[in-house]
């Protein structure tokens, strides 16, 4: 049986809110599919991504803005192309924020 008391758990509420942010961003199947194409590739410009993956270019930069404005991405300009990688360090302290907040409200 499950104790219900309540019990007061200090919540690190700036790190739930920026991983609340990532997991917004992450919560639509197309942007799921671009950091996987992103994540393949390593670092990609953004012609190829909606070229390959068939995809309106409008639509891919707005998908790539909600990314890039979660911390989800790197980008990197030469000359007319952008090119994108994966910010694995943020989508880590992410888990790990999430994580200890499982943890904390478990014990």
């Amino acid at each position: 049986m499950r104790n219900t008391t309540k019990r007061q758990v200090p919540i690190k509420t700036d790190q739930l809110d920026r991983a609340s942010e990532i997991l917004r961003a992450l919560a639509h199947t197309l942007r799921m599919r671009i950091l996987a194409f992103i994540d393949k590739h390593g670092s990609i410009h953004v012609n190829k991504i909606y070229n390959t993956l068939k995809l309106e270019q409008s639509i891919t930069s707005q998908h790539l803005r909600i990314l890039r404005q979660a911390g989800l991405v790197h980008t990197r300009r030469e000359g007319k192309f952008i090119f994108y990688s994966i910010n694995y360090e943020k989508m880590g302290e992410s888990v790990d924020a999430i994580r200890d907040y499982l943890e904390q409200i478990e014990e």
